[in-house]
């Protein structure tokens, strides 16, 4: 069956809940757990589950994205596996940019070169999970489903991040609910007991079923949905699906993160420090992919470390630290604290400073706490960033706060002795 499968994954939205993250890059470009991109999660999923068509549609700050895509994912002849990326574009039938997630996947259907037989499998380019999406396939095709929406059980706090769905015992889905609020009546979208059995749910607690955005689509049926001027999956496809054709809800047990906000992405990287952290790139099974840089070994000297994701090429001197994500090609120097941080590390090494006033790097006798510090920053000695106000939201000279994190952003220059 995975030959007759196209996955396209949405990769072109300009992700403002994930500022200054993306100031640069777009959200699937966004690196994770050290080495890694968001946009490799899926790319991923999709090759361990055998399918060898899969397109990535780009749009807002797609540059970092398109490279990281190319010298990761070179054509394959062998198996025929094929990783294209499908930036926007105007033509002579459009000259609009995206305006959505739906209409991306309209304005390139003639680049996918889909037969009538085959489906199509649309995925989000930023959510952390690992998952076999032949099971789901499976599932589609057994049921004769025309849409099969792929979810997760979440609990009542939960329900107003997501769309949710009140689901029939022989697993059709009723009805869609885009983010519900407290007004709303939500009872009739408890997961039947059936389907909890069905599916293996765990838990005794009332759960709803919350879209992952991964979508199966017969290709007549998604061509048809596409028909129209919808430009949203989530808000407006997806409805008119469920009132329309066939469509079936799939329930996912594993791990499954949305990184739509500062907030999810510290929490969801810290959580890959953990001895048994809930999702773990170490896996032996399902290896999530990524470019090969072939840097040398990491080298420590008199340091401490605790729960740390340590990034290879990397140089730790005299230094703390503790439940830490530190990316490639990090220097961080002696006398230092990092505790409860993810350093995205460096896309270079530089000989002396550089040039620069402050070397590449953490520099001496600095306190690194609650903090995200991005790509090739530059912070001197005796630099505290610790957020110690506990202030929520503000924008700084060199920094930001979102979520109560303090943000220092790409190439940022710290001064020796500053505090924030």
């Amino acid at each position: 069956m995975s030959k007759r499968v196209t996955a396209i994954i949405l990769g072109g939205g300009q992700g403002k809940r994930l500022f200054p993250l993306t100031g640069y890059r777009s959200k699937p470009a966004v690196p994770i757990g050290s080495k890694y991109r968001l946009v490799d999660v899926p790319i991923s999923n999709s090759l361990n589950s055998g399918l060898r068509r899969i397109y990535v549609l780009t749009q807002f700050n797609s540059v970092s994205l398109h490279r990281h895509i190319h010298r990761t994912y070179p054509y394959e002849p062998f198996n025929e596996t094929s990783i294209e990326l499908l930036a926007a574009e105007q033509t002579p039938a459009s000259l609009d940019w995206f305006q959505g997630t739906a209409d991306a996947v309209r304005k390139h259907l003639p680049h996918y070169h889909l037969d009538k037989s085959d489906y199509v499998l649309i995925l989000s380019g930023d959510h952390l999970y690992r998952m076999d999406y032949t099971g789901l396939l499976d599932f589609h095709e057994k049921r004769g489903a025309d849409v099969t929406i792929s979810t997760v059980p979440v609990t009542k706090k939960e329900v107003s991040g997501f769309g949710i769905m009140q689901i029939s015992s022989d697993a059709k889905i009723k009805t869609f609910l885009e983010k519900p609020s407290a007004h709303d009546k939500i009872a009739p979208f408890v997961i039947p007991q059936n389907i909890r059995d069905i599916f293996g749910v765990k838990g005794k607690k009332e759960q709803y079923l919350a879209s992952m955005g991964v979508y199966v689509f017969k290709t007549q049926v998604l061509i048809d949905l596409l028909a129209g001027k919808e430009t949203d999956f989530g808000k407006e496809i997806i409805p008119k699906a469920i009132g329309k054709y066939k469509a079936f809800g799939y329930v996912f047990n594993g791990y499954w993160r949305d990184i739509g906000t500062i907030g999810a992405f510290f929490e969801a990287s810290l959580e890959l420090t953990q001895k048994h952290p809930p999702f773990d790139f170490m896996s032996p099974k399902d290896r999530i992919f990524t470019r090969a840089r072939f840097l040398p070994p990491t080298r420590t000297f008199a340091a401490q470390l605790d729960r740390v994701l340590l990034g290879e090429g990397s140089l730790i001197e005299g230094a703390h630290l503790e439940e830490a994500v530190i990316g490639v090609r990090s220097i961080i120097r002696t006398g230092s604290l990092v505790r409860r941080s993810v350093l995205m590390g460096n896309d270079f090494y530089e000989h002396g400073n550089g040039g620069m006033k402050q070397a590449l790097g953490i520099g001496q006798n600095c306190r690194i706490q609650n903090c995200i510090i991005d790509k090739n920053v530059r912070i001197g000695n005796n630099v505290t960033i610790t957020n110690r106000k506990n202030v929520q939201e503000e924008d700084g000279p060199n920094y930001h706060i979102r979520d109560g994190i303090v943000i220092i952003p790409k190439a940022a220059v710290i001064p020796d002795g500053t505090k924030i």
